[in-house]
């Protein structure tokens, strides 16, 4: 079996429950990202098939099924928002409605260029302000200063790839994780330039990263505290429901967390207060 950069593949020793890219072949072993996790992973050339095209279609629409699904539940939690906003900007006046919206603008770091498309994607379907960059995980510590000087954000991801390395020591050493100690330090290095959590809402980690580790470098939000798998798009729902919340109202956690699509056992966080200002009026040319 020739297998090539990009080729889609899953592994037989663990019947093959997760599909996975191709980004790297060595002579005995590939280098795997997950195609909708955030996971990273090595496997032997053995323990690779490549996938058909009836099976990648029947795991796409599953997968989209499930993306549009937290999705329509992000919607319907928005127009509530929204709706409550707009009561309290009018004093419960039913007149229509006569101000504008300052979104938190975001900052997303991501490890995995096709993974960056598809958030931006979304960010905009859901009409959050972005500012997208690919950076390998190693390299995002030395440019998150000059991109938080730039692009000033209110809300900054840092994600990729992450695994938990068992040959490297136990679950709790943040050490025994592929890319936690770039996550840590991309937060602290933010700490220092906004050092108040709800002045910069930071959210940090991929698949299986060390989740206290993240908390305590000054993260908002953060993966894995069960060390599990999270999905490509869950950073940006967190991100969103910051955008989206008045600075007036804090972050329900638990509201948050059931738009994702890991849940609680992918993510998690601290009280955190929304970044978005309204204002009145609007001036119609």
């Amino acid at each position: 079996m020739k297998v090539n950069k990009g080729d889609i593949v899953a592994r037989p020793s663990y019947k093959c429950d997760l599909l996975f890219r191709v980004v790297e072949i060595y002579p005995d072993y590939v280098e795997l990202a997950g195609e909708d996790m955030r996971l990273i992973a090595d496997a032997p050339l053995d323990d690779i098939v490549i996938v058909s095209e009836k099976d990648r279609s029947e795991h796409e629409k599953k997968s989209k099924e499930i993306e549009e699904h937290s999705y329509l539940l992000f919607r319907q939690d928005a127009k509530l928002m929204k709706q409550r906003g707009e009561y309290e900007i009018t004093s419960g006046y039913k007149r229509e409605p006569n101000h504008f919206e300052l979104r938190g603008r975001v900052l997303h770091i991501d490890g995995d260029p096709l993974y960056l498309r598809k958030c931006t994607e979304l960010y905009n379907r859901l009409g959050v302000p972005v500012y997208g960059v690919h950076l390998h995980e190693k390299e995002m510590p030395e440019q998150i200063g000059s991109l938080l000087e730039m692009v000033q954000p209110d809300i900054v991801v840092v994600t990729g790839h992450d695994a938990y390395l068992k040959g490297k020591g136990s679950e709790e050493d943040s050490r025994s994780y592929r890319h936690t100690k770039y996550f840590a330090e991309c937060v602290r290095i933010a700490r220092k330039y906004a050092w108040h959590r709800d002045e910069l809402v930071i959210f940090a980690g991929a698949c299986q990263s060390h989740f206290e580790t993240l908390i305590k470098a000054g993260a908002n939000f953060a993966s894995s505290p069960e060390r599990i798998n999270i999905h490509a798009l869950d950073p940006v729902y967190i991100a969103a429901r910051v955008s989206l919340t008045s600075f007036m109202d804090g972050i329900s956690l638990s509201d948050v967390l059931r738009n994702t699509i890991s849940g609680e056992q992918g993510l998690g966080g601290i009280e955190t207060k929304g970044v978005m200002r309204r204002g009145m009026p609007i001036k119609y040319d």
